[in-house]
């Protein structure tokens, strides 16, 4: 059987594929993941020995550049564009092809299955693409209600008809050219009848409407089996459990002293520190010996030993968290880190910073909830309810039919 997995976006994008792409494989299937050419995306495929069909323009150029440098639909076109042209090979033939990702690229990754007759499954790593009764989407979370709006209902409404600007036009050209007819509703086509939630029902209890016949199959998380650098190692064993900050592929286009800012905040507490570089680049603010700089290393084991996590509320750092047992404070800066931070806050394994450009003053009040023994105790409890097989269940149940 030969799958084909496809995504666009981010690290927390392309990991949980990492993590489907061994099981599979485990149980014979051919695997190639489709992703954007960034060269870390590569390494981390190359090191797991998945094959990998590169994809559009560099995520993390994307990241890196200034906000509103290209509109959404141009940008979208330009993704939908490379997926025809660099998927369609390795989609004709293939057996089944998993879409993930952002709306249009999802989109995209969909009508290449659908050219060539290719079953296709629609995942989501977080639940507020999904409509519900229960709360807004994605693109309206933390916001008033349009004064013409009056209910939830008409909100996704507005929701899918704001997709459908966007992203309509780009879709249906890239469509048109292929062949295909054009999709009334981009939204309705990537969420089909039956979308899968890959993520931790404790964590992410699901809240949508029950005629969605939603799969959950529990987070991919990738088991990451990679010792600690042996300088770290030391570092950790030279005192007590440091605090780990980290911001992942976030630039922090806002927020250029977050470093400063995160060290002073935690010195506040008298711990060291643990400073994650990430896309955002962030480094020491002076030679002090309390804090220890990593680049990519395996956070499932470093966060085991650590008093608690200072993140961006990404899916795969606040889901290794919670099931390493450590207290987080997310600092979230977009799309849907604020409803991650909601949950930790919520399942009370942490604090939600409110906003996403902390001052050492905020930081330092947050992080008091994260260490007190009463988040500790709660985090190593939820900890313990966490499912751990994700990644099984998904393949079972794809490679099943």
């Amino acid at each position: 059987m030969r799958v084909v997995l496809s995504t666009f976006g981010s690290r927390g994008d392309v990991e949980p594929l990492v993590g489907l792409a061994l099981p599979l494989r485990e149980r014979g299937a051919e695997v190639v993941v489709c992703a954007p050419p960034d060269e870390d995306f590569a390494a981390l495929l190359a090191d797991a020995g998945v094959a990998m069909v590169p994809v559009g323009p560099s995520a993390r150029e994307l990241t890196r550049a200034a906000p509103a440098t290209v509109s959404l639909p141009e940008r979208a076109g330009q993704i939908i564009a490379a997926q025809f042209a660099a998927m369609s090979e390795v989609t004709q033939g293939a057996d089944l092809l998993v879409a993930t990702g952002a709306m249009p690229a999802a989109a995209g990754a969909l009508s290449v299955a659908e050219k060539y007759g290719v079953r296709s499954v629609s995942v989501t790593f977080q639940q507020l693409t999904l409509p519900s009764r229960q709360r807004g989407p994605l693109a309206y979370r933390g916001k008033p209600f349009p004064p013409e709006i009056t209910d939830i209902a008409q909100l996704w409404e507005l929701d899918a008809r704001s997709i459908d600007e966007l992203f309509g036009a780009a879709l249906n050209t890239n469509r048109a050219a292929a062949g295909l007819a054009p999709v009334d509703g981009v939204r309705d086509y990537v969420v089909g009848k039956q979308p899968w939630l890959a993520t931790d029902p404790v964590l992410d209890p699901w809240t949508g409407l029950p005629e969605l016949d939603v799969v959950q199959t529990g987070s991919w998380i990738r088991p990451d089996t990679r010792p600690l650098p042996p300088e770290l190692t030391a570092f950790l064993a030279a005192g007590a459990p440091p605090v780990y900050v980290g911001f992942g592929s976030m630039a922090l286009h806002g927020s250029t002293d977050v470093a400063q800012v995160a060290l002073a905040a935690v010195r506040a507490h008298g711990r060291r520190v643990v400073l994650a570089r990430g896309w955002a680049e962030l480094g020491a603010a002076d030679d002090r010996d309390d804090c220890f700089v990593v680049g990519e290393v395996n956070q499932q084991e470093l966060f085991t030993r650590v008093a608690a996590v200072v993140h961006h509320g990404g899916q795969g750092t606040t889901t290794t968290a919670t099931m390493a047992g450590a207290p987080q404070v997310v600092v979230p800066q977009l799309a849907d880190q604020p409803y991650w931070a909601g949950r930790v806050a919520a399942l009370g394994i942490g604090a939600a910073h409110d906003g996403a450009t902390p001052t050492t003053e905020s930081l330092t009040a947050a992080l008091a909830v994260a260490l007190s023994p009463a988040t500790a105790d709660r985090a190593r409890e939820v900890a313990a309810q966490v499912r751990t097989d994700g990644v099984a269940v998904a393949a079972d149940r794809l490679l099943a039919g």
